[in-house]
């Protein structure tokens, strides 16, 4: 269900979600977003780490296509190394 409410734009371009709308989605202080501006929409979206098992979902997919262009555990540990060497 939504919820509709209003709220402003401070001088700080600072905007205060509701309370409604932070007690039923269950927002913290501290809780951070992803911004997505359109055309005449702004999206925010709440940044949550994945649950394990999308973890595992991810994890599986990356390593599929690492397989798939022919990666190495060799190549990726040269290029932690490459990176971390900067």
């Amino acid at each position: 269900m939504s919820d509709i409410v209003t709220t402003r734009l401070s001088s700080k371009g600072q905007v205060v979600i509701p309370e409604p709308v932070r007690e039923r989605m269950r927002l913290a202080p501290g809780t951070r977003f992803v911004v997505v501006g359109g055309e005449d929409a702004i999206v925010l979206k709440p940044i949550t780490a994945p649950s394990m098992q999308e973890f595992d979902d991810i994890l599986a997919e990356a390593r599929s296509a690492a397989r798939a262009a022919g990666l190495r555990p060799a190549d990726v540990s040269a290029a932690i190394r490459a990176v971390r060497s900067r």
